[in-house]
């Protein structure tokens, strides 16, 4: 027992721990933040002092998934572009917006950042997580679990069961993106 735990001890110790980039550092206080993937970040919902972090961090793109009215005191697309940041809004209300032409949408964005630096969120960073997964299946053609724990590593959360049911009905309706994505 006592050379078990020295053994993980060791181990332990001689494994280098993963430093936060200044960027991700910068951007550790912004709410759900998530670093999925390179030159992307998830989080929730942005606030006015926010602007001024996501320029020390690099942040050239940002995609919103909110609704307008879920910040009514907040010109988030003003504020961006007063600040040189590009925005995008592709407003997803609920469940009902996850529909096969927001995930094209939501890929020609992503597609159009390129390698630049970009912030998707929403509220929460769940619709994110839930676009995240549609596309891992429809457009990237992964299978409905790799999907989904792709999703989940950008946010999602309690809109899984609604992805869940859109693909199992996408490819059981003979619209499988998944076999034949769309052109990009």
């Amino acid at each position: 027992m006592h050379r078990l735990l020295l053994l993980w001890l060791a181990l332990a110790i001689s494994v280098p721990a993963v430093a936060a980039t200044p960027e991700e550092a910068a951007m550790g206080g912004l709410p759900h933040v998530a670093f999925p993937a390179p030159h992307r970040v998830a989080s929730g919902r942005l606030q006015a002092g926010d602007i001024a972090t996501l320029k020390r961090a690099g942040i050239r793109q940002v995609i919103d998934l909110s609704v307008d009215s879920e910040t009514p005191g907040f010109d988030e697309a003003a504020a961006m572009r007063a600040a040189g940041i590009g925005y995008h809004n592709l407003p997803i209300r609920d469940a009902g917006d996850l529909t096969q032409a927001r995930v094209a949408q939501f890929d020609r964005l992503l597609l159009d950042a390129g390698d630049q630096p970009t912030l998707v969120h929403c509220a929460s960073s769940n619709r994110v997580g839930a676009m995240i997964a549609l596309r891992a299946a429809l457009i990237d053609g992964r299978s409905t679990e790799a999907a989904l724990a792709e999703g989940r590593r950008w946010g999602l959360k309690s809109l899984e069961p609604a992805v869940r049911e859109r693909l199992q009905a996408w490819s059981s309706d003979g619209t499988d993106a998944a076999a034949a994505p769309p052109a990009r």
